[in-house]
């Protein structure tokens, strides 16, 4: 199965009072470690959606990486959208495949056997979307099958993802998994110290 990924990451940060993505844990950057995630589950393709300090970013990863495998997009109306809006941007800009993760670009931590195990999941059912769950609930990454590309473009309810999702729930399954790192992201300053906690633990 061929997989490609999106990382949207065009947010405003204004609950962090900080601009998550090039906020650092040890070495490198959030939005770093989170294509460093994806590229580690063996992604073709990672589109990634700038918005907010757009530039600043991109001059970043372009110097970080060999961008054969990185197509950068830029979401003009992120401080007036949602991650929805984002969403479409980076499905526009996929090269084909069998099917693309979806990730938060302040969601770093993410175990490769995670994506792996919704990955073996999605190529055993069919499903249309194959969520890692953890006590039931869903988390991220999901990976999306291709044959969602025009719903997810031509989607315009309220309600934004999750609305999306309700409309695919007979069509979605779930994974249970064991990774902490599906838990946390860098909303809040409280949210990245426990990021930072994580992060020096696990390493």
């Amino acid at each position: 199965m061929k997989t490609n990924g999106i990382i949207v990451a065009a947010g405003l940060s204004s609950r962090m009072k900080a601009f998550k993505p090039l906020l650092k844990l040890k070495e490198k950057t959030i939005i770093e470690y989170s294509i460093d995630s994806m590229l580690n589950a063996g992604v073709n393709q990672i589109v990634v959606v700038l918005g907010f300090n757009a530039e600043e970013v991109e001059n970043l990863l372009r110097n970080k990486y060999d961008c054969s495998q990185l197509t950068f997009i830029y979401n003009e109306k992120y401080a007036e959208t949602d991650m929805l809006a984002s969403v479409k941007l980076g499905v526009l800009a996929l090269d084909n495949c069998d099917a693309f993760y979806l990730l938060p670009g302040d969601m770093p931590a993410i175990k490769t056997k995670t994506f792996l195990m919704v990955k073996d999941s999605i190529s055993r059912t069919g499903a249309m979307v194959a969520f890692p769950t953890i006590n039931g609930q869903r988390k991220h990454p999901p990976l999306i099958s291709w044959k969602c590309i025009d719903f997810i473009i031509n989607f315009h309810g309220d309600g934004g993802l999750r609305e999306l999702w309700n409309k695919l729930e007979d069509q979605i399954v779930t994974v249970p998994v064991e990774d902490f790192g599906c838990t946390i992201d860098a909303d809040t300053k409280e949210d990245y110290n426990r990021l930072v906690h994580y992060m020096d633990e696990k390493n």
